[in-house]
């Protein structure tokens, strides 16, 4: 049986540690397996006016990312304003002899879209073409979010998200 000493003592040293910084620290975070972005090339658009989507698929494993599973849906204040009428109407993947058509727009199944293996450290860049329609309602935001799944080279995998695009405003003439 331990003494109430012993235990004493032993607590005393953790709080002396824990107090004069000598206890061990924990250290930066390592960087998500995966990382999701979205960027616009625009913030505002009109009726008729078309809006760039950009996702990009950034590796930071050290093994090659081999499968990506992607949805992308309309945020619930999108759903709100049934007068906002849009659509994918394009995508391309960006590649070093350009961008090239791929396919797969829409609510699911966006990872084919990335193209082959993202090799650690290097991302994959699709676009998508966001098409407002003519006769949309004014004055409100478009906005999406994307859930995830990536399969690496080493058998292991990542989920993420929700992670959500630039909202896009469109305006009245």
């Amino acid at each position: 049986m331990r003494s109430t000493r012993t235990r004493r003592f032993g607590l005393a040293t953790i709080i002396a540690l824990a107090l004069f910084g000598l206890a061990p620290t924990a250290s930066a975070a390592d960087p998500a397996p995966a990382e999701l972005t979205f960027t616009t090339d625009t913030a505002t658009t009109r009726p008729g006016g078309t809006v760039n989507l950009s996702m990009t698929i950034k590796n930071n494993k050290t093994y090659d990312i081999w499968f990506v599973y992607q949805t992308i849906d309309p945020t619930w204040l999108t759903t709100q304003r049934p007068d906002l009428k849009y659509a994918f109407t394009g995508c391309t993947l960006a590649s070093d002899a350009g961008a090239v058509p791929c396919s797969g727009t829409g609510p699911a199944d966006l990872g084919t879209n990335y193209g082959a293996t993202v090799p650690p450290g290097q991302s994959r860049t699709v676009t998508l073409t966001l098409q407002v329609a003519a006769d949309s309602g004014c004055n409100g935001n478009i906005g999406f979010y994307s859930y995830f799944y990536v399969e690496f080279s080493d058998s292991t995998s990542v989920n993420g998200g929700p992670v959500y695009t630039p909202e896009t405003r469109v305006l009245c003439a």
